[in-house]
């Protein structure tokens, strides 16, 4: 299927690659799944128990302290936490940057990793629906080889008036006066699907806010799940995306919570930064 596909949003991969927007709708998954009203004095015990644990992990984790003196090897994926793949390794993910965006990965399993996940952020970003932003994403995160054809085909997407207004977006890429537009992915982990030393394939599960924040907004901002399979390759010292695949979820149960006001979420991410991530 091809980018100009206007059913199907926008994306930068091979024929195959689709990329979809978060789609509407207020469907429960499970069908009713919810949590209990109240809370017994043994699951209080068992939160606790959980919370200690859980700050006893993070204190073995970070013993190896900032020189990476004690961190494992990871270039063969058996280090310590190799069996537990959400666990963090204390090595650090990056020795640079390009632009605003990370750079200088390992040339190892964790560096693909840490080389996916890093690079989806701004691949999902508001910032792609900047002509000048656009071209230096593509620059920096995809293979020189393909960037080329990766920022043809995103510029003709972009520049389609019927995708810009059905995602309530004027024919310039910019939202409408009064209202705040909201694309930004939110990586919840990562696993190697494949690994030979230069080459990698690494999927990254990650939530997905997108929409229009503001009064009177007819695109408000949604959440939606994706796991997305980057194929990887080692170019002049650094991981660089050769394509990739989307497919959808897993999606978790909603909870019970409100949503919050326009103005609340459109603060919200004027107000909170991203991160640089690492496995």
């Amino acid at each position: 299927m091809s980018l100009g596909d206007e059913n199907d949003g926008f994306g930068g991969g091979s024929g195959q690659t689709r990329t979809r927007l978060p789609e509407g709708g207020s469907g429960d998954v499970y069908e009713g799944a919810r949590r209990p009203a109240a809370r017994s004095s043994r699951s209080l015990i068992t939160v606790v128990g959980v919370v200690v644990l859980l700050v006893a992990a993070i204190a073995f984790a970070n013993r190896g302290g900032s020189d990476g003196a004690d961190s494992p090897d990871t270039s063969t994926g058996k280090g310590p936490g190799s069996g537990a793949p959400t666990s963090a390794t204390g090595v650090r993910p990056v020795t640079g940057k390009n632009g605003q965006i990370p750079a200088g990965f390992a040339h190892d399993q964790q560096g693909a990793q840490s080389a996916a996940v890093n690079y989806s952020v701004p691949l999902g970003s508001a910032d792609m629906f900047d002509t000048s932003r656009r071209h230096a994403i593509v620059d920096a995160v995809y293979a020189p080889d393909i960037a080329a054809a990766r920022r043809s085909d995103l510029d003709k997407v972009h520049s389609d008036k019927g995708f810009l207004t059905r995602i309530g977006l004027e024919a310039d890429g910019k939202a409408p006066s009064g209202l705040t537009f909201i694309s930004r992915v939110i990586p919840v982990g990562s696993k190697v699907e494949d690994y030979n030393g230069d080459q990698a394939s690494v999927s990254v599960w990650f939530s997905s806010l997108f929409g229009l924040a503001g009064e009177g907004s007819q695109n408000p901002v949604s959440e939606s799940w994706y796991t997305t399979t980057y194929q990887l390759r080692w170019v002049n010292g650094d991981w660089k995306v050769a394509d990739f695949q989307q497919k959808d979820g897993p999606v978790p149960v909603a909870r019970d919570q409100a949503a919050s006001s326009a103005s609340e979420m459109a603060d919200a991410v004027d107000q909170f930064g991203g991160f640089t991530y690492a496995r």
